[in-house]
């Protein structure tokens, strides 16, 4: 080949050129399918929030996520076990025996645990949250969840909790993300994100509390019972008496709420100001578990929709550990997997745990902020009118 001046490019660079950038494809197979959005000028009438969630599986990215999630909740809700599939039996087990000897036996705790039958025709949805979703204008969507009985127990935080019944008796404000927290401080008002909480709410929610917790005190020493976390926000939720309360209807309607980190929050606050001016009340983390894992155990389906990370992802996905793995899974949160944190964890993570089925459950992750997608997936799932 003869020197080319210049430097010049030659037929034999365009050829390799040419070979590195137009590689031929293999062909697709038959059933791969096309990406494509919502083209709203092809719409004769004005799309519905279903109709929309039903085109973003084709849609990509995350917009895939959300569409795979609506249709993994669609399957976890309308599963029903075909008429000659055999459901799971399940034996009689003994009341649970208390083995402190010298400490009164919650009765109550362990026949709601060994008395427990799972629905034989339905999933048993297990939903958890962090406490800032309640804080938010997700507390509606999930108070809606609560009052038509489409869910079968909810893991949440202490804030979980407490915000829920606080928003009851004072309202929470949008704020600014950006608000000086040390002007704030000065004025009396809590930031969470961009929302305002008046710290008089908090004063308000110690007034409610307090003799509700003397209450619960007396009933320990006069029948010996020890509550758990779940029994007392079953009895908030009956004194705060309010149809807006999330909790107000997972006790009119008997679902459980477990909160195993109950004293990391202003309920905890409450506890233990109480715990001085009229000490003794008993608070047992553990006795809750038997009932959760029995809930997970004795489920013929199980499906996890979890709403950020920390300990109400973990303890939830623990629970279906029990039964080797949840037929169903949706995360949403916005934690990333390189740190090794369990929040950031993927689903798949999970089945290497025996969290969720490996034989053929079906899972997914949303990287996003839940409160742009929850209402969309409830309006595209639950809410559906059909």
């Amino acid at each position: 080949m003869s020197a080319v001046p210049n430097g010049a490019p030659t037929q034999d660079d365009a050829a390799k050129a040419a070979a590195a950038v137009l590689v031929k494809s293999t062909p697709m197979p038959s059933d791969a399918k096309i990406i494509r959005g919502v083209d709203f000028e092809e719409e004769k009438t004005p799309i519905t929030v279903q109709e929309l969630m039903s085109r973003m599986p084709l849609i990509g990215f995350q917009g895939t996520a959300l569409g795979r999630a609506c249709e993994i909740v669609n399957e976890m809700r309308d599963w029903r076990p075909e008429p000659k599939e055999e459901t799971v039996e399940t034996e009689e087990e003994e009341p649970v025996q208390d083995s402190n000897e010298d400490g009164p036996v919650d009765e109550e705790a362990a026949a709601e645990a060994s008395s427990y039958q799972p629905p034989q025709d339905k999933t048993t949805i297990f939903l958890g949250y962090t406490s800032n979703l309640i804080s938010s204008g997700l507390r509606e969507t999930i108070k809606y969840l609560a009052k038509t009985k489409q869910i079968s127990c909810i893991v949440t935080t202490a804030g979980g909790v407490e915000e829920d019944f606080i928003k009851c008796l004072g309202p929470t404000y949008a704020g600014d993300f950006n608000l000086p927290g040390k002007d704030l401080r000065s004025k009396g008002l809590n930031r969470i994100g961009n929302l305002l909480v008046p710290n008089d709410n908090y004063c308000k929610f110690e007034d409610w509390v307090i003799p509700i917790l003397d209450t619960m005190l007396e009933e320990q020493k006069t029948t010996g019972r020890i509550w758990t976390p779940s029994a007392m926000i079953r009895r908030l939720g009956k004194e705060i008496n309010n149809e807006d309360s999330v909790y107000y209807w997972c006790y009119k309607n008997n679902i459980p709420v477990f909160c195993p980190a109950i004293t990391d929050g202003s309920l905890g606050d409450m506890i233990y100001f109480h715990s001085f001016r009229n000490p003794g009340l008993i608070v047992d983390i553990a006795r809750d578990i038997r009932l959760i894992n029995t809930m997970a155990v004795r489920a013929v389906k199980t499906g996890m929709l979890i709403l950020g990370g920390g300990v109400v992802k973990h303890h939830i996905c623990n629970a279906n550990l029990m039964r080797n793995g949840a037929d169903y899974a949706v995360y949403i949160n916005t934690g990333q997997e390189f740190d090794g944190s369990d929040a950031g964890a993927r689903p798949d993570e999970a089945v290497s745990w025996g969290k969720i089925r490996g034989d053929g459950a079906m899972m997914e992750k949303v990287y996003a902020d839940a409160t742009i997608v929850f209402p969309l997936i409830v309006a595209g799932t639950f809410a559906r009118h059909d």
